[in-house]
């Protein structure tokens, strides 16, 4: 094993969210490469109870709580975002989680990407994906 390979094992760490998803499909919620956070799509489940809620607005809420621990178990905060991806089953749902998400990434202002697609679950209405470094805001 190269110098450069034994350095990349040390440095990758992998962070799980309890979700079944991960077991099942074989991913990890987070990924901590060096100073950057990948942070796998992230759906409204309440990992406690495993209990998807109706609303977009409490999905939304879930996911961020999701992210945030994510992002907490690697040093970072939704502050660190520097990309973020999300994804909406119904365009409609926009203008009620829009505050939501923009009181979450005020700080961070990160480059974001929105599309209106299919999610994995028929209840599901909203999946986020974000990346970060950590330290990449300066308080």
């Amino acid at each position: 094993m190269g110098d450069l390979e034994f350095r990349n094992r040390i440095l990758v760490k992998h962070i799980s969210s309890g979700s079944p998803f991960e077991e099942k499909i074989g991913y990890s919620r987070a990924v901590v490469d060096g100073d950057m956070v990948y942070v796998s799509g992230s759906t409204g489940y309440d990992y406690k109870t495993n209990i998807l809620p109706d609303d977009v607005i409490a999905q939304t809420r879930n996911t961020l709580l999701t992210i945030s621990k994510a992002l907490g178990e690697a040093n970072c905060t939704l502050n660190d975002v520097v990309r973020v991806r999300y994804y909406l089953k119904n365009i409609a749902d926009l203008d009620g989680v829009m505050p939501l998400l923009a009181q979450a990434f005020a700080k961070a202002k990160p480059a974001a990407t929105l599309i209106v697609c299919d999610l994995i679950e028929a209840k599901m209405k909203i999946e986020i994906e974000v990346s970060a470094r950590v330290g990449a805001f300066e308080a």
